[in-house]
């Protein structure tokens, strides 16, 4: 799961075109999210690198949008900052107008990085997700925590999440975990990994519909199978129609292979709504083949890329290579192709 890797300070790369920010416009709190979780990968590097004071490369990523750093989220085992509280503060009544829609704190996630002191937790952490087992690590506990306390004390309406590739996993997986009870954070979520086989490369249609097909049915049926297995009624309440309400917004790339799936995700749930297949796929679409098969098996997992609802952004302009992909650094830039769409859980 290769993320970005931040070599160039603010003044050479970051959105220096966003002059000023109108919270009520998407492509201007998309930029600010991203260029706030650009923030977390160069404090790392900056740790890393030994560079404090005016040397520096941080800051200016979340000082230009007028955000202070409340405190970085350190992982317990290496050291490295994976993530980092940043409070918005305005600095004169100029502000007053910008202000609808804009967060009182950010907490943002990075994704991995290939620096010595920090890429063999990143790559463990990586594993654990693509065998979903990311909530049981100690990184986890901290976000999760993090992102309680903070909701605790300014209520869920003022806070965001952000996070990109394994960042956005861990702020899936807090979203999620606060949506469960009830809570709703606006998230922004750049390049999230799903696992899967690359179908969505397929460029026949009608081959690329059959075998998600077929992949629904057999999930479906070990849903039935498990459960039956088990002796369990089905639950009166749908646990995950009661996540329908949060709705994520999700950046992806289709030549992107660690996050196009989930446009084919919310594609073909659509389309099997369409044909009169959404019991089937109502069953599947909440089920991983991986983890169905752990829990055949008595072992815990917790499929986080699969989520009832999302707002997703596509970035339809062609990539020289996966990193540019993959990059963290495409979200801002003044010329995107983007195509939105709104997907519901019914």
């Amino acid at each position: 799961m290769a993320d970005e890797f931040p070599r160039e300070s603010f003044d050479r790369s970051g959105p220096l075109h966003l002059t000023y920010v109108l919270w009520d416009n998407a492509y201007h709190r998309m930029s600010v999210a991203a260029s706030l979780v650009q923030g977390v990968y160069i404090l790392e590097r900056d740790r890393q690198d030994k560079r404090e004071g005016p040397d520096a490369l941080a800051p200016p990523w979340w000082t230009f949008f007028h955000f202070q750093l409340l405190r970085p989220l350190v992982d317990d085992v290496d050291s490295s900052i994976f993530g980092a509280i940043y409070e918005f503060k305005p600095q004169s009544s100029e502000y007053n107008d910008t202000l609808y829609r804009s967060p009182r704190y950010v907490i943002a996630f990075r994704g991995t990085l290939t620096k010595s002191h920090s890429v063999s937790r990143d790559i463990e952490l990586d594993i654990h997700f693509i065998r979903q087992g990311l909530h049981q690590t100690s990184r986890s506990d901290i976000a999760v925590q993090a992102v309680r306390n903070m909701v605790a004390t300014v209520g869920d309406s003022n806070v965001w999440l952000a996070g990109h590739s394994l960042g956005s996993a861990m702020a899936m997986l807090t979203g999620k975990s606060m949506a469960k009870n009830g809570m709703f954070i606006e998230s922004f979520l750049f390049n999230p990994p799903f696992v899967s086989a690359p179908i969505e490369r397929i460029k026949d249609e009608r081959l690329k519909h059959g075998i998600r097909f077929a992949g629904s049915v057999i999930t479906a049926g070990l849903t039935i199978a498990m459960k039956a297995k088990q002796q369990q009624d089905i639950p009166p309440l749908d646990p995950f129609a009661a996540l329908a309400a949060w709705v994520p917004c999700l950046f992806v790339n289709p030549s992107d292979h660690i996050c196009s799936e989930y446009v084919g995700y919310f594609e073909h749930r659509k389309r099997m709504e369409d044909m009169g297949a959404g019991v089937i796929e109502r069953l599947a679409t909440q089920n991983s083949l991986g983890g169905l098969l752990m829990s055949a098996f008595g072992k815990e997992s917790e499929a986080l890329h699969l989520i009832p609802s999302a707002s997703l952004t596509v970035n339809i302009a062609p990539a020289e290579d996966f990193k540019e992909a993959h990059g963290i650094h495409q979200w801002w830039q003044p010329d995107l192709r983007l195509e939105h769409k709104l997907f519901n859980y019914k």
